[in-house]
């Protein structure tokens, strides 16, 4: 059968635009079913809240159910390995934290690279910890509580919620930076070593906002600085630690990721989704109780700081010989 030259391109324009036209079909309909976001800790703690808070709100804008599933284990290793291995197809995320950085040179021979391997969604927040001190400790600010641990070194314990935790890192850069030498004390999470603290059996720790905050004002716990570059609205009168120690930042951060092949609709469809979440009044409200401060931007900025952390933690690891429990 001859067809006419004109019919034959015509056909051959619209079999080039199908692929697009199919792309563009499925992005719109995304997502059609229920989503999954996995969560490498457990239920009630801050990663799985953020999740749970975020999912909700996809689910008021985008129709569909988004299933928290807590899959725990090596320090949120276990999680990250199985959206590494789902279908890449949008409906398998994970909630990302600053422990997956820290995973990258805790662990020696993960079953993935997580930077290669996971695509970057967007940011979520982030969230400072606390420079905390035993009253009993004699120094008020960052100065007077570095000259101190110089003289008596040797006689201050720094609690943290386990080796390689945001805490212990934390206390490692301080260490590294402020040149002062402190015994670490690892504990099976925060809750024991502020507890620990609070009872003066150590004498310095780095901790979440949210649990101690009570602590500060009431006087059982002093303050003497935060970790982030900017100080906390929850805080207002607590100086940073770059305040004292240029260039010293530490912070925890959530944020959302998907296998690497996800096609890119998909992709900038959750990103634009988030990007506005973080701009409603009463989603900034709930991420300010937990301390946080949004981070909207691309997928490329998320990228960018995934990259930046796994870097930046590397030297600091590698510096306190750091090993996994």
């Amino acid at each position: 059968m001859n067809f006419p030259r004109r019919h034959f391109l015509h056909l051959a324009a619209g079999a080039a635009l199908l692929p697009e036209v199919m792309q563009i079909a499925w992005a719109q309909a995304y997502p059609a079913r229920p989503v999954r976001i996995i969560v490498g800790f457990a239920p009630g703690g801050p990663a799985d809240v953020h999740a749970r808070v975020l999912g909700q709100w996809l689910l008021d804008r985008l129709g569909q159910p988004f299933v928290i599933e807590n899959r725990l284990g090596a320090g949120s290793n276990i999680a990250a390995e199985a959206v590494v291995h789902a279908p890449a197809d949008g409906y398998t995320l994970l909630l990302i934290t600053n422990s997956h950085a820290l995973n990258a040179s805790l662990y020696q021979k993960p079953n993935f690279n997580f930077i290669r391997d996971i695509a970057p969604i967007a940011g979520i927040d982030r969230e400072p910890f606390v420079m905390l001190v035993h009253p009993s400790v004699p120094a008020n600010t960052v100065p007077e509580f570095i000259a101190y641990a110089k003289a008596n070194g040797s006689k201050l314990n720094f609690a943290s919620a386990g080796n390689g935790s945001v805490g212990h890192v934390s206390g490692e850069l301080f260490k590294m930076m402020a040149g002062v030498n402190l015994l670490h004390v690892p504990y099976r999470g925060g809750a024991p070593a502020l507890a620990d603290l609070i009872a003066g059996r150590v004498q310095v720790s780095f901790l979440p906002t949210a649990g101690t905050i009570e602590h500060v004002t009431s006087g059982t716990l002093r303050a003497l600085a935060v970790t982030t570059t900017t100080r906390s609205e929850a805080l207002p009168d607590v100086p940073t630690v770059g305040d004292f120690l240029a260039g010293y930042e530490s912070s925890v951060w959530f944020g959302i990721g998907a296998p690497r092949s996800t096609p890119a609709d998909i992709v900038h469809t959750l990103n634009k989704e988030i990007n506005v979440a973080l701009a409603d009044p009463r989603l900034k409200a709930r991420l300010a109780d937990f301390g946080g401060t949004a981070i909207p931007g691309s997928s490329t900025d998320f990228g960018k700081l995934i990259a930046d952390e796994t870097e930046k933690w590397a030297k600091v690891i590698k510096f306190a010989g750091i090993k996994p429990e």
